[in-house]
């Protein structure tokens, strides 16, 4: 009978075979771990892609707004490396309920709704909660990275190394942005702020 397997599927077969050579039976602790942190970030980023767009609409600037829609796309890629990693070990892509990623998205929320709007305060709360959201997905991503290395996986981790790489210059970018006088102005906000209240 010929082979009509998918080059994809070849993938699998190849990595899988690896897995056994490595010491696995498929069925560890370790793997279904790691099984598990998967769906959990992958249901974080696709939390996130319908998030970003009301952070993006409700920040002041123009250099948060365009940080925010540089990550919109990340995300939209970081989702496809995503899928690509769960086809490579031959296994469904479905998310888990992450509870940090919905708790730092309300934060999120939060922030919008009890900061003025068109205000630069409310652009370093946002850059604070976006940051939160870099961090916990660096720890995240970070850490699949050695699991999978550890499990003998290096296509897999390579894929995840990408994204950890995109996640800490998104981080990196955020603080660049803050430091570049946003800040300080949100400083100045609250000065001009308290100065009227004195007056009146």
């Amino acid at each position: 009978m010929p082979n009509t397997k998918t080059p994809a599927r070849g993938k699998k077969t190849t990595t899988q075979a690896k897995m056994k050579d490595s010491g696995h039976k498929g069925h560890t602790q370790l793997e279904k771990f790691f099984t598990d942190a998967l769906k959990d970030v992958y249901w974080a980023e696709k939390a996130l892609l319908k998030a970003l767009p009301k952070l993006q609409k409700a920040a002041t600037t123009e250099q948060l707004q365009d940080a925010i829609e540089e990550h919109i796309g990340q995300t939209e890629g970081h989702v496809e490396r995503l899928e690509q990693v769960f086809d490579i070990l031959g296994k469904k892509a479905q998310g888990k309920k992450c509870e940090a990623m919905e708790g730092l998205i309300k934060e999120g929320d939060s922030i919008v709704e009890e900061t003025e709007d068109g205000s630069m305060t409310r652009d370093v709360a946002l850059i604070m909660a976006a940051q939160k959201v870099e961090h916990y997905e660096i720890a995240t991503y970070g850490g699949l990275v050695q699991i999978a290395n550890t499990m003998g996986l290096s296509e897999v981790a390579d894929i995840l190394e990408q994204t950890l790489e995109e996640e800490k210059e998104t981080d990196a970018n955020l603080t660049e942005i803050a430091e570049n006088n946003i800040n300080f102005e949100a400083e100045s906000e609250d000065e001009e702020n308290a100065d009227e209240e004195e007056e009146e």
